[in-house]
């Protein structure tokens, strides 16, 4: 038991850590491109990561997957809504497993 509260104890620190340590060390706002920019997108991709897998994993089937996937791209360029494009793939996903 005492090896869980030390892996709590563990994760806690590292997750304080991530986001202190910048707090205490950058006190000026950023003024370099590159690093803004990196900043900026780390939400996304982060999001994507996680996304991914699940996209491909989590529809049963890969090929269902990759068409849901295809389907999401398609919608996400021509502008459509988050609810839409979701409802899409979830078409897509659904059509796909009745074929």
């Amino acid at each position: 038991m005492t090896q869980v509260w030390m892996q709590i104890l563990v994760m806690a620190a590292v997750t304080f850590a991530v986001r202190a340590v910048p707090l205490t060390i950058l006190r000026k706002p950023i003024t370099n491109s590159f690093v803004r920019s990196f900043l900026y997108y780390v939400p996304y991709v982060t999001l994507a990561v996680m996304t991914f897998p699940a996209i491909l994993t989590d529809a049963g089937s890969l090929a269902a997957g990759l068409i849901a996937f295809a389907v999401g791209i398609v919608f996400a360029f021509r502008g459509a809504g988050l609810f839409a494009t979701s409802v899409c793939c979830c078409a897509a996903v659904f059509l796909a497993q009745l074929l």
